[in-house]
């Protein structure tokens, strides 16, 4: 009480007080008290300059974040197209005999179009 006193004096806050309703002059006085500690450390602007000191870090951390999770979305994106990278690179590098399928008329043919030889092909 006694600093907000110093900022705001006696008679002002007796006069504040009697106009309100008895049920909120004790949140009026842990008020006044806040704002008096804040006018000690900030004269100009108190509570005031401390609420848009708080909003530009609120501002800067929400932009911090943003920035992480798009730099985790890019390295999903880039671990998704690695993984799929490697998988058709382990792919293309089995044996051929793994990629060909017989069917019952003995042609061989390959996953890959055009390249199926029949045995009687490779006979004559």
């Amino acid at each position: 009480f006694i600093t907000a006193h110093r900022v705001f004096g006696a008679s002002n806050i007796i006069k504040l007080l009697q106009e309100l309703p008895e049920a909120q002059r004790a949140d009026a006085v842990n008020s006044m008290v806040y704002e008096a500690n804040a006018r000690l450390r900030d004269p100009i602007y108190g509570c005031t300059g401390m609420i848009c000191h708080l909003q530009s870090q609120v501002s800067e951390l929400q932009a911090e974040v943003a920035k992480a999770q798009a730099e985790i979305l890019n390295m999903q994106c880039q671990n998704a197209s690695l993984i799929d990278l490697l998988c058709k690179g382990m792919a293309g590098t089995q044996n051929v005999e793994e990629n060909l399928i017989y069917d019952h008329n003995s042609t061989i043919f390959s996953d890959e179009p055009n390249v199926g030889v029949s045995w009687e092909h490779l006979w004559t």
